[in-house]
């Protein structure tokens, strides 16, 4: 009988294994670099490498990144143990791990910074902070509080971090702060500032968002001898200068977008006012969306009301012990459907959209405020990075210090990410997911053969992951 159709491939199992060495290659180079050995070393003197452990923790960070168990796992394999001079370890021993870098975050910090610093002639020290936060999944750690939550998750309890990095074209962090759920931006700003102010050169600009500025905070850096540049929100004065606001008055500062700025000079700071048609279109559409949103939830209520059902459980305080009646009216009656959209839409609208205000200490040029600010966007991106590329959350219930732990880890993952991006000039305009992605698919697979001996067998080169690794053996 002739054969028409290729046969299903047989799977027999072996014994063989694969596992991501280009990611492994990349953390160990840049732990020397570093000098993972006297920065965690001196914190755990017997047993184990700890530095060898956080090299494997950082490593499977940047590859699987499931559990601590599963990271155990996917550890204690002889032929990854031999990669990082390591011994079978116990799943515990990464939880122990993570409680002494936790410890010691503080001066663990620090040597990261003396070492950024010492090996970096970084070309200027303006950094970008911000802050963010992380769902906690537990009510063990007293981190957790709840919050203002960016992960859309008020339900949850969250802890907040700060970050600060070198600001473009360096881009590369070098701060992480962590505070209980609840502090705002203005309260954490403190912390975050001065965790990095001593490595900064006199003069150096710190741009932070309107969550962050203050008085005290703007005073914090002016007494450091820097200067700052920062959003601010927009109050009774900036509506009066809204109402007379004149295209004609203002210059023209990027067209394509269709920017608009003046300045406005006090004995202490300099306004960067700004209107902008582009961000005008998209506030009034995130208005009109927002108003229809409640005109929805509002015809959903006058539904219930006249057919005598059940409210909607989002409308309803879920406690169990509290009691209480619910009294609502709804204006659909009275206006009718149409009337009330238009209402609803109206008082949405509050004439500030496409509107916003920068300040400075500095007397920048609008072009200057403006790029500068811009630029922030970056450490945007790093927070986006770790979140979904590192993959710090979610954070489960573990002690304290565990949590700090597990987020220097996730630092470091991403400083080493930056890092490579920052000292290849080719890969500036790469993204850090595309990165980690290339490191990652250069594996080698180690094969048993009969005769006890093994073959290994390195896939998946490309551009990118040989670019690295190049760069790593002109080093050694």
């Amino acid at each position: 009988m002739k054969q028409t159709h290729l046969r299903t491939y047989e799977i027999k199992p072996n014994g063989n294994i694969t596992f991501p060495v280009g990611t492994v290659l990349a953390v160990q180079n840049y732990s020397r670099k570093l000098g993972f050995d006297g920065i965690f070393g001196k914190h755990k003197g017997k047993g184990r490498s700890i530095s060898a452990l956080v090299e494997a923790l950082i490593s499977y960070r940047l590859t699987e990144n499931q559990s601590i168990s599963k990271a155990s796992e996917w550890v204690n394999r002889p032929e990854v143990l031999k990669e990082f001079a390591l011994r079978e370890f116990e799943e515990r021993t990464l939880f122990r791990v993570l409680e002494i870098v936790g410890v010691n975050k503080e001066e663990i910090m620090g040597d990261i910074q003396d070492r950024l610093f010492g090996l970096y002639n970084f070309e200027h020290t303006n950094i970008n902070m911000d802050w963010t936060s992380f769902v906690l999944y537990g009510d063990k750690c007293k981190l957790g509080k709840y919050g203002y939550s960016r992960d859309h998750r008020p339900d949850k309890k969250q802890i907040t971090v700060g970050l600060s990095e070198i600001a473009s074209p360096v881009n590369v962090p070098i701060g992480l702060t962590v505070k209980p759920g609840n502090v705002n931006d203005q309260t954490h700003f403190k912390s975050t500032f001065n965790q990095v102010k001593h490595r900064l050169k006199e003069g150096s600009i710190v741009v932070y968002d309107k969550g962050g500025n203050s008085f005290d905070n703007n005073e914090l850096v002016l007494k450091a001898k820097m200067k700052y540049l920062t959003g601010k929100k927009l109050n009774l004065s900036d509506d009066k200068r809204i109402k007379k606001f004149d295209k004609k008055q203002y210059r023209l500062i990027d067209k394509e977008d269709g920017v608009y700025g003046a300045k406005f000079v006090f004995p202490s700071r300099v306004d960067y006012f700004f209107f902008s048609e582009k961000l005008q279109k998209d506030n009034l559409a995130a208005s009109i969306r927002r108003a229809e949103r409640k005109f929805g939830e509002a015809k959903l209520l006058q539904e219930c009301l006249d057919k005598n059902r059940k409210l909607p459980a989002k409308f309803r305080l879920r406690n169990e012990l509290v009691e209480m009646t619910y009294s609502y009216q709804t204006k659909l009656k009275k206006l009718g459907e149409k009337a009330a959209l238009a209402y609803i839409k109206k008082h949405s609208i509050t004439g500030r959209e496409g509107f916003f205000c920068l300040t400075s200490s500095e007397d920048l040029t609008l072009e200057q405020a403006l790029c500068t600010y811009r630029k922030k966007d970056s450490i945007e991106k790093l927070i986006n990075s770790l979140k979904n590329e590192i993959e710090i959350k979610p954070l489960r219930v573990w002690t304290e210090n565990s949590i700090y732990g597990a987020l220097i880890i996730g630092f470091l993952a991403q400083l080493i990410l930056s890092l490579i991006k920052y000292e290849h000039q080719e890969l500036k305009n790469t993204s850090l997911k595309f990165i980690k992605i290339s490191l990652m698919n250069l594996t080698v697979t180690i094969e048993f053969l009969l005769n006890k001996a093994k073959r290994y067998i390195y896939s998946n080169f490309d551009p990118i992951n040989e670019l690295i690794l190049s760069a790593k053996q002109a080093e050694t």
